[in-house]
């Protein structure tokens, strides 16, 4: 069985053993370094760069004010084109739609590519229930598979681990899973590439059945698009006799003329790249001209949920470039994984609150994953305002009807609330706290405060309050 995020540990416990990995540090910082300086160059070409932005938030808004009508016509277009779609509430639906399709092709082995989708829903695991295997084909996807590993980062999924350790990950699991790493191989990456691309080929020549995700959906034409870097994408989506899209309702762009915007600030902003080496798009089937069986998977999973929360909706204008992890002190010492989900970083902070609700311990704590600097804001291409959302998915957390409450810090913040609606109490409290500041530990505040000072230690509490101070030195003038 795969390994999955299901039962994953809340982000503070998650965080102290990812923190303490000092090769994973290392790994991230250097991936994100280098990507976060590539990105700042090309993104100073560009004078329009902001006026883009402007313009894909807007676009993102417009689809999702009228998601209902453009699902439709992608519906229409997409059947009128030869293609059949198929409607999923939520991953149980989603995972037996497929399921049930690769069946009746009778086919026991797929290949998969550029679905961060089918990781979400669990759908390796739904295949592998009834003995079906499922491979993946991008790159760095296939690496975290090969390792039985998990997902760290939506662009580069393999972005923890280091040359050496991929190589390793090769020797020991290709042989398992097909043609076998050449002998001899190094962590030289033309060799690295090399085995990959000769492992991977075996799997498209055989492959009859892909499974993809899209980057977009083009409402006007029903047409899917891909964007990749590696060309694994194309082989996937041309090679095999049928292919299952599972794409989720926000991917929508209501115009061809529209990708216009979003292709030139996909690449950049993701990888520090003018433009993406390959962007493969299809209309349901051609005639003696690829698959010649299509299905689109339109997946909700909690999409309709976010769609209702009035602040947290911007989410959904996410096109899952990556820069807000890249950007992020958090992410930089954390890595992905302690995220708990393939959606990690800002944006993971926010989705999946707005996906799942906050009633999961795990899913929870993510709002607080973050040190509410902005940098996310900053280089967000749709424009999406990670702080707004994290403070109104806080107070959601602290104040609203979530089944998941810090009762320790809510009964806190109550009394103190309390004492503050009556002056007297408040200043008799501020006197006392000034005389027994000296006796308060300074490392490690007892019982359930214990894991404020954690990470800090307990300032100095002043003898005197500032209004005391105000009044004795009348404004100081004294």
């Amino acid at each position: 069985m795969s390994r999955t995020f299901v039962g994953w540990p809340a982000f503070p416990e998650a965080a102290v053993a990812a923190t303490s990995d000092e090769q994973l540090r290392a790994n991230v910082t250097r991936a994100t370094g280098t990507i976060r300086a590539k990105r700042a160059r090309l993104v100073a070409e560009r004078p329009d760069w902001e006026d883009l932005r402007d313009s894909a938030a807007a676009l993102k808004n417009d689809v999702l004010a009228h998601l209902d009508s453009y699902l439709l016509q992608v519906e229409q277009k997409v059947t009128a084109a030869g293609g059949a779609v198929h409607w999923a509430r939520d991953a149980a639906e989603a995972n037996r739609i497929v399921t049930d399709l690769v069946r009746a092709t009778g086919e026991r082995e797929i290949v998969k590519v550029k679905s961060m989708l089918t990781e979400e829903i669990g759908l390796d695991n739904a295949l592998e229930e009834v003995g079906i295997s499922a491979r993946e084909t991008d790159l760095a996807a296939a690496i975290v598979q090969l390792g039985d590993d998990l997902p760290s980062h939506v662009v580069v999924p393999a972005l923890h681990r280091n040359r050496a350790e991929i190589r390793d990950i090769f020797v020991r699991e290709m042989g398992r899973h097909g043609r076998p790493a050449p002998e001899g191989l190094t962590d030289d990456p033309p060799q690295l590439a090399e085995a990959a691309r000769l492992h991977m080929r075996e799997k498209f020549l055989k492959a009859k059945v892909a499974v993809s995700g899209a980057n977009f959906l083009v409402a006007e034409t029903g047409t899917a698009v891909v964007v990749e870097s590696e060309g694994n994408g194309r082989m996937c989506l041309t090679l095999a006799d049928t292919l299952i899209s599972l794409v989720g309702i926000e991917k929508i762009v209501p115009r061809w003329q529209d990708l216009e915007v979003f292709l030139q600030l996909l690449a950049r902003n993701a990888t520090g790249e003018r433009m993406a080496p390959y962007t493969t798009t299809w209309t349901g089937v051609i005639p003696g001209d690829g698959p010649q069986t299509f299905h689109l998977v339109l997946v909700d999973n909690g999409r309709t949920r976010a769609l209702a929360d009035e602040v947290g909706r911007q989410a959904l204008r996410c096109i899952r470039c990556g820069a807000c992890m890249n950007i992020c002190p958090v992410y930089e010492r954390t890595g992905g994984q302690a995220y708990g989900s393939v959606y990690p970083g800002p944006i993971g902070a926010i989705l999946n609150p707005l996906l799942k609700g906050p009633d999961d311990p795990q899913t929870a704590s993510l709002p607080y994953a973050s040190s509410l600097c902005g940098a996310c804001n900053d280089v967000c291409p749709v424009r999406i305002r990670f702080t707004d959302v994290l403070l109104e998915l806080r107070h959601q957390v602290a104040e609203g009807d979530a089944k998941v409450k810090h009762p320790a810090e809510k009964a806190a913040l109550r009394a103190v609330g309390a004492v503050m609606d009556h002056p007297a109490a408040w200043n008799a409290a501020v006197r006392a706290a000034g005389k027994a500041g000296p006796l308060v530990p300074k490392n490690r505040l007892p019982g359930p405060l214990g894991g404020w000072t954690d990470s800090r230690r307990t300032p100095d509490i002043p003898k005197e309050s500032f209004r005391a101070w105000w009044k004795r030195t009348e404004g100081g003038s004294r």
